[in-house]
């Protein structure tokens, strides 16, 4: 059986989700004004007090949503599955045990089942902002899963 595929555009202007635990904060506080000029002709969001601490220290607006423990997290993939989110910037504790990893997880899995780049590691995050895609429109072909999934749209029989 071939698979279908959907296509979604990236504009140019691209929608990024700023994300990090406790201890990568400030790491990614100093990425985000490092990189300020590229950051502020894009859309930013983030989770609870990462968005809060991004705004206040660079200057740059940063929708806030709730903190990841307090469903942040869950309310980015709602975005991404929505197509609201192009790119994610998540810097992650790698050493210390967090009380809301699996959804951390659920965002990893939902942003690889819609093929959104997502960085963990400040090198990949200055990848993604100094690759030549970056500025530019993106078409993002991604496996169409609604046929796998249609027969769970039926109707309940009673």
């Amino acid at each position: 059986m071939a698979e279908n595929y959907i296509k979604r555009v990236f504009g140019q202007r691209k929608k990024i989700a700023l994300i990090a635990h406790d201890n990568m904060k400030q790491a990614l506080v100093d990425w985000c004004r490092d990189n300020k000029s590229l950051l502020m002709e894009h859309d930013l969001c983030g989770t609870g007090t990462t968005a809060r601490l991004i705004s206040e220290k660079t200057g740059l607006g940063v929708y806030g949503y709730n903190s990841g423990p307090l469903g942040g997290d869950q309310q980015i993939g709602a975005r991404i599955v929505s197509g609201e989110i192009d790119i994610i910037i998540f810097f992650s504790d790698p050493l210390t045990a967090q009380p809301h990893d699996p959804d951390v997880k659920a965002l990893m899995r939902i942003a690889q089942v819609y093929d959104i780049p997502m960085a963990v590691t400040k090198s990949t995050a200055d990848y993604i902002i100094k690759s030549e895609l970056f500025n530019s429109s993106y078409v993002n072909e991604v496996r169409d899963y609604s046929s796998a999934t249609r027969h769970r749209n039926l109707p309940i029989e009673k």
